[in-house]
């Protein structure tokens, strides 16, 4: 068979729609961006999305665009500050410290279920924020006795349902 043009450009198609749909997978895998905010006289502060829907395996990078605060994200768990467990057991705990503007932060979660975690310098101020991993457990965190004690009102509040991170994907800070 003698290669003409023509069948060296349909090949080289070929081989590009296939690496097409390739890099269009790894994009979809890339990770989930939560945006840390913040008002330019610091009365609000919030992340953005405040709920979202990922993958097991998925990555969540969290990024400071607030240029007048410094941020955390950290799950609420016993090993941070002996806060109430209100992430799957067995699961890794997460503290990114406090990140200047423009400074991220990722974890990957392999377990599903519900995680929460919070701002520590802003948690009173209801800077907190929920993932739903895959289908959640039906016998989480969430009906153990003490998960919701001892946080801020206000922080309890900011809770998205995961009903609604369920059936939206994520939820905006409105």
């Amino acid at each position: 068979m003698i290669l003409t043009r023509r069948r060296f450009l349909a090949a080289g198609g070929g081989c590009a729609a296939i690496l097409g749909l390739h890099l269009a997978g790894a994009r979809a895998d890339a990770p989930v961006e939560i945006v840390m905010q913040g008002r330019a006289d610091g009365s609000h502060v919030w992340f953005d999305p405040v709920g979202i829907l990922v993958k097991p395996g998925q990555t969540i990078r969290w990024i400071n665009r607030d240029p007048g605060n410094s941020h955390s994200t950290t799950a609420y768990s016993p090993e941070n500050f002996d806060r109430p467990l209100r992430m799957p057991k067995g699961s890794r705990a997460w503290n990114s410290d406090l990140l200047l503007p423009g400074q991220t932060f990722s974890v990957t979660f392999t377990e599903k279920g519900v995680y929460d975690y919070y701002c520590i310098p802003h948690e009173h101020a209801g800077m907190v924020g929920r993932i739903v991993v895959g289908e959640p457990e039906p016998h989480g965190w969430m009906e153990l006795a003490g998960a919701n004690g001892e946080l801020p009102g206000k922080a309890l509040q900011a809770f998205p349902s995961v009903e609604d991170i369920m059936r939206k994907g994520a939820v905006r800070r409105a």
